[in-house]
């Protein structure tokens, strides 16, 4: 039986042939458990606005304001996205105004702040970027020098919580 590791895809074959090891010996979820052992505690909707904050201060200050950063309790079922970055435009008498908001799917309540650093970097890089492209990754390596390890590993994961079920850190804590 060749089992899909769908958030792993287009990652190459020796790489998905251990990962196939790790879920037949049921190591997957110790093995990030070994690597991130805590959560952060970012729980709240005020706190995660003023993290995202922080790091678009921190990196993007001249970036376009964001009227609404929130924890998305449907975002993952409906979208099957992690968080989303919207932009809507609007025309007010003669100006262009815009606004931007950040969704947070709330699976990442419960993660180590590598995972929720990880989304956030890459939903504050679409700030500037709006296409997954060269430019976007780099930017988002800027911000985060790790960035490609958290998503391999955030993908890891969420390949565990798809196959067992289990949210790793609920059970630690």
């Amino acid at each position: 039986m060749t089992q899909e590791l769908t958030y792993l895809k287009a990652y190459p074959d020796h790489l998905q042939d251990q990962v196939k090891r790790l879920i037949k010996d049921r190591q997957l979820a110790a093995l990030l458990l070994k690597k991130y052992p805590a959560t952060h505690e970012v729980r709240t909707d005020k706190a995660l606005y003023q993290y995202v904050q922080g790091i678009k201060n921190a990196h993007l200050r001249n970036g376009e304001q964001i009227s609404k950063i929130v924890y998305d309790n449907k975002l993952h079922v409906i979208k099957n996205a992690l968080g989303t970055h919207t932009y809507v435009s609007r025309i007010q008498g003669n100006k262009l105004k815009s606004k931007h908001e950040i969704r947070v799917a709330s699976l990442f309540k419960q993660v180590p702040e590598e995972f929720l650093k990880m989304i956030v970097v890459h939903e504050l890089a679409h700030l500037k970027e709006k296409e997954h492209d060269k430019a976007f990754y780099q930017l988002c390596s800027y911000m985060e020098p790790n960035y490609h390890q958290y998503e391999l590993d955030l993908r890891l994961y969420l390949t565990q919580v798809e196959l067992f079920g289990d949210a790793v850190w609920n059970k630690a804590d």
